[in-house]
């Protein structure tokens, strides 16, 4: 028997149109109905909808939106939010620091890292994330991936984990400590392992595997190479970091002679099935042929402001043709996983720029939802329209933070400061939060055992670091 749910008289619906350069992107309308059924939405419009369902929720005071979509984060750095040493880092600095620590983390903090990081996730509206999971200390198991996705699962998030890797450590020029590379062998028969076991590449799926080496200066060119055959292979994503900072630039271009961008179309990276992290420090050669490939993009602009790493010409990416979604990064460059918190300060950081440069609500969450679709390689989430998932996020306008604004529901979530969680967030069909509670989920209970994890890990490496990891 199928399962229905009515969600009735929005003050404001955004459908969201496909193509960022459309007419009224948002595609808005009020009143009317938006009606589901099992896992997908069987229409939605400004008509009274003439019919009953399993569940009606009134949203007459409520702005509802596509669930948002986070396209970049490492879930395991909740585990080391604003470590004192690094307050002040730089990239190359931070990570260095940071890997000291990361090397002792244990299956069981990969799991529960990643219940933390997704509960924040769905509280702040997002339905559908990704997780850049490159770090495998040697002394774990092979099967850490698969901690994410059990918490994925649990939790009930439409999850697109990519497979990272790090295979270039300091004794080969890399960054990363040897005991959290592993061997070109080790990595791609994992990489099968994964795809035979859980991807899945139907349309509404829930668990999508993605290929990411982390960063040019951690992995080989044999194996990024190799990432890009593989996928071909699987017909897999691809995704990682580029053009972040400065120092990225400056180390591809005395190691390789190229800049980052050249560097990654050298090794056939510049595809239509590649999305990549932060893309900071492109030029107009470089953006110019970013929007005739199709790339997608992650723009992280909380953790480009914490790092100091530059501000991502955004604008020209986008009306360019590239796939700009926003994603969060990870909880030790950010310090959180919210998403409403991301949206308002791509468009804040935007406005730091020119005006021409500036991005508007439309924009940023077009960015967020359809544009995180796109990023993904995916066409059937990212907008409320007929045959699309029922993924749905909804927002009561009735708040302190809100109080003024509702004259602009859209722009209330973007310009205002959330102080409490979305109200509603429906995934593939099913109510994951109900008045702004997760449902199935003692939080007070993961949060002590989330915060024991993360005191241990960093009791262990402050034996072994002289910088103060703690204030």
């Amino acid at each position: 028997m199928k399962s229905s749910i009515l969600i009735k008289n929005p003050l404001l619906c955004c459908r969201m149109k496909e193509d960022i350069n459309s007419n009224d992107v948002l595609d808005t309308f009020s009143g009317g109905h938006i009606y589901i059924e099992d896992n997908k939405i069987i229409s939605a419009g400004p008509e009274i909808f003439h019919g009953s369902a399993d569940k009606i929720i009134d949203a007459s005071r409520m702005l509802v939106l596509p669930g948002f979509i986070n396209t970049h984060h490492h879930f395991f750095q909740t585990l080391t939010r604003n470590i004192f040493a690094t307050q002040k880092s730089e990239l190359f600095d931070w990570l260095v620091t940071h890997y000291e620590i990361w090397r002792g983390n244990s299956q069981e903090a990969f799991y529960i890292s990643a219940k933390v990081a997704i509960a924040e996730l769905l509280k702040s509206g997002c339905t559908t994330t990704s997780d850049h999971l490159y770090l495998f200390p040697n002394h774990t198991e092979s099967t850490l991936i698969d901690s994410e996705i059990l918490a994925a699962q649990e939790l009930g998030i439409r999850f697109q984990p990519t497979r990272g890797f790090m295979s270039l450590s300091k004794k080969d020029g890399g960054l990363p400590p040897v005991d959290v590379v592993q061997t070109e062998e080790e990595i791609f028969h994992d990489i099968d392992r994964l795809v035979e076991k859980y991807h899945d590449d139907s349309f509404g799926s829930m668990l999508k595997i993605s290929l990411a080496p982390c960063s040019p200066f951690s992995v080989s060119q044999e194996s990024m190479r190799r990432t890009v055959n593989v996928a071909e292979k699987y017909n897999l994503q691809i995704h990682t970091h580029l053009a972040e900072t400065k120092d990225e630039e400056s180390f591809c271009i005395e190691k390789f002679n190229q800049r980052p961008f050249e560097f990654m179309r050298s090794l056939g990276w510049i595809t239509k099935n590649a999305w990549f992290a932060h893309t900071v420090f492109l030029n107009d050669e470089e953006i110019k042929e970013a929007g005739k490939a199709k790339i997608g993009i992650s723009h992280c602009p909380t953790s480009n402001m914490r790092l100091g790493s530059g501000i991502a010409r955004i604008k020209e990416l986008l009306e360019i043709g590239v796939s700009v979604s926003l994603a969060v990064d990870g909880s030790a460059s950010n310090d959180s996983s919210n998403m409403l918190m991301e949206i308002r300060n791509a468009m804040l950081i935007s406005r730091l720029r020119e005006p021409e440069f500036w991005l508007n609500t439309e924009e940023v969450l077009w960015m967020a939802t359809a544009g995180g679709a796109k990023a993904l390689g995916r066409n059937d989430i990212g907008q409320i329209q007929t045959g699309k998932c029922a993924d749905i996020t909804m927002i009561s306008m009735d708040k302190l933070e809100y109080s003024g604004a509702q004259h602009d529901p859209a722009a209330a979530i973007v310009f205002n400061v959330a102080m409490s969680p979305v109200d509603h967030v429906i995934v593939n069909g099913k109510i994951i939060i109900e008045n702004s509670i997760l449902s199935d989920l003692d939080e007070l209970e993961l949060v002590k055992r989330h915060q024991r994890i993360s005191a241990d890990l960093i009791e262990v490496a402050e034996k072994k670091l002289p910088q103060r990891l703690r204030r």
